[in-house]
């Protein structure tokens, strides 16, 4: 579990490309803390589990899966990544409940710098549109952002207002329109949904049969 909170930028020192997986070696210039063997750290909002550790530096191996359904496929060597490390019980819960499981990749649409803040629209798959509310939480290449406005109109998304510190200590200060971006929708929403929509079907049949007894009495 993360917060979204990303403590540091690394870079991308070495890929290592198999058939169905790669291996990717993060530097971390040491500044990350101290991360063991099996710890979990999330790398642009995905959680990996770091297999080697050395120095400042740390490698986790990625399925093929992980790599068609996030943007960590397309990273080159050199590249930089937000980093968090899992929390801890203690951690302050500075964003939201991040797991670092994305659920789909957007992209950015616009960029409008202001005088004290910097307004963001991002591209959404259609699927994450009902986790999305004003005000409500949103993680973009694993930091935790708030929603301004849910754009339902094509191509559907969402706006955030980023902070000068924000965009000098993520990656999302370098992004450009275009650019590629993993999203996770905040985890309360999807139980919420799921506890919802199974109270309704519960409550189905009872319907159909209450309309049935309605009609026969007729």
């Amino acid at each position: 579990m993360f917060t979204g909170i990303i403590q540091h930028l690394g870079a991308v020192s070495r890929i290592e490309s198999g058939n169905e997986s790669a291996r990717l070696t993060f530097d971390t210039h040491e500044k990350l803390g101290e991360i063991a063997l099996g710890d979990s750290v999330a790398v642009n909002g995905v959680c990996l589990t770091a297999a080697v550790v050395q120095g400042g530096t740390f490698l986790a191996n990625v399925m093929q899966e992980t790599l068609v359904r996030t943007t960590l496929g397309s990273l080159r060597a050199g590249d930089r990544v937000n980093l968090e490390p899992a929390a801890r019980l203690e951690t302050r819960l500075g964003g939201h409940l991040v797991q670092g499981h994305v659920d789909g990749v957007g992209s950015v649409i616009s960029i409008r710098p202001n005088q004290d803040w910097t307004l963001m629209r991002f591209a959404a798959p259609p699927p994450l549109m009902a986790y999305l509310v004003p005000k409500g939480s949103i993680a973009v290449d694993g930091v935790s952002l708030t929603v301004i406005d849910v754009i339902d109109q094509d191509p559907v998304g969402f706006t955030v207002s980023l902070i000068p510190t924000t965009l000098a200590h993520t990656t999302l200060g370098a992004k450009r329109e275009g650019d590629s971006v993993n999203l996770e929708a905040d985890v309360i929403a999807k139980y919420v949904e799921r506890s919802v929509a199974s109270q309704l079907a519960a409550l189905k049949p009872v319907s159909d049969q209450s309309s049935r007894s309605s009609h026969d009495s007729c």
